[in-house]
């Protein structure tokens, strides 16, 4: 069983920067993939980036590519989002999750999100 707790969210005028991590329990970490997603009031959760358990790929929805960073350090079992250039639009719940099959197909563990509110 992993754990994962979101933080670093909160509410930040256009254009602003917004750095979310993760924080996962168990030994385990480096050997999943991690994923970023969100969801906005109304609408469907949606992916914003993962991360294999190496770090070495990362992939991105076309709506944050650029603007968007994903890592994570390994030896503190953490995952981070570093969101630059925010915009109204990206104002959603953002939860993180790991993939234990490494395929981005399913997600076996989710957190319990943290609120990012960007103001116009």
């Amino acid at each position: 069983q992993v754990q994962l707790v979101e933080s670093g969210g909160g509410l930040v005028q256009t254009g602003g920067s917004l750095r979310l991590s993760c924080a996962a329990s168990g030994r385990t970490f480096s050997s999943y993939l991690m994923g970023w997603f969100r969801q906005a009031p109304g609408k469907e959760r949606e992916f914003v980036s993962a991360i294999s358990g190496s770090g070495r790929n990362t992939y991105y929805a076309d709506s944050v590519k650029g603007r968007f960073t994903i890592s994570r350090d390994n030896a503190k079992n953490t995952v981070y989002l570093q969101m630059n250039s925010l915009k109204p639009e990206d104002t959603a719940v953002y939860y993180c999750a790991a993939d234990r099959s490494n395929t981005g197909a399913r997600y076996d563990y989710w957190g319990q999100g943290t609120q990012v509110v960007v103001s116009s």
